[in-house]
């Protein structure tokens, strides 16, 4: 079982001047801890569930993820999740390629169905009803399949999107794997067992972790699909781990990995995460040790 990492706040010690410093450091002690993922969320807003107030520090994806491939040479790198709601998908294609470009090969497309309706309206930006918003997820998943295809520039046409070139030079060095995130049993495993490299699933608790995962494989079935080509990651919150509880950690992570989940992802929730990474660092071995 492999580790990574997820940075959810930036709110630093040493306030905003310091947050690009540190930023650095946490891309520098990921990669000495031989973890295989960084990733960021992809909010207008700070969330609630990470007990912040949606005043508190929030950076663009994005832009974080092309500064971080500046600063990193091997690890992944991608948003947890980015919201399909957020931009045009042929932006969005040409966004993850230009990060994939700029790290040499190493940009992951997560993406889901989008939730926090408060950032939408704030901003102005458009929230359709949940139905919707699948339906241009499938449509987006379908538009970054053509762009990142060089051998089809054509048109795209479709119920939300219509582009009448889907032209992506330079093409990614590696087309970026496609990380789904969310455990929604009819809509988006099913999208999972379709287009997905990967799935993102809550890991509140082995059994329910096991149940999605029969669910996934009876999609899977349903399209075709080997089961087994399927990256399966899970987040690891339950309860939150840190460094004075990591062997207890690792020895919960045991049932995960019988499961065969191949990625355990935590969050430093501290104003000096790359202390709270390097905390965390001797967990790498230990887990890789499960299997």
């Amino acid at each position: 079982m492999e580790l990574g990492f997820h940075l959810p706040i930036f709110d630093i010690e040493g306030g905003t001047t310091a947050i690009a410093g540190e930023l650095a450091r946490v891309g520098a002690a990921a990669e000495a801890a031989g973890a295989t993922w960084l990733s960021f969320m992809d909010h207008y807003f700070q969330i609630e569930p990470t007990g912040l107030p949606a005043e508190a520090n929030m950076l663009e994806g994005y832009t974080t993820l092309g500064y971080l491939a500046a600063h990193t040479s091997r690890i992944d790198l991608g948003l947890l999740v980015t919201g399909v709601t957020y931009r045009h998908p042929g932006l969005l294609a040409k966004i993850v390629t230009t990060v994939d470009v700029l790290s040499g090969g190493r940009a992951v497309l997560g993406v889901g169905a989008a939730w926090f309706e408060r950032e939408h309206r704030g901003l102005g930006v458009q929230f359709p009803p949940i139905a919707e918003r699948f339906e241009r997820l499938e449509e987006t998943l379908r538009i970054c399949q053509q762009m990142w295809d060089q051998q089809n520039n054509g048109p795209f046409d479709g119920k939300y999107y219509q582009l009448a070139e889907t032209l992506c030079s330079p093409q990614p060095i590696n087309r970026p794997k496609v990380l789904i995130g969310g455990g929604g049993e009819r809509k988006t495993l099913r999208l999972v067992a379709q287009y997905g490299d990967a799935c993102n699933l809550l890991g509140s608790a082995p059994e329910d972790t096991g149940h999605k995962l029969d669910v996934l494989r009876r999609h899977c079935d349903d399209v075709g699909r080997d089961f087994d080509d399927i990256r399966i990651t899970v987040m690891a919150n339950n309860p939150r781990p840190n460094p004075e509880n990591r062997d207890e950690f690792v020895r919960q992570m045991a049932d995960y990995a019988k499961l065969g989940v191949h990625t355990v992802i935590i969050t430093p929730t501290t104003a000096s995460p790359a202390a709270w990474i390097e905390g965390m660092a001797p967990a790498v071995p230990q887990l890789a040790e499960l299997g």
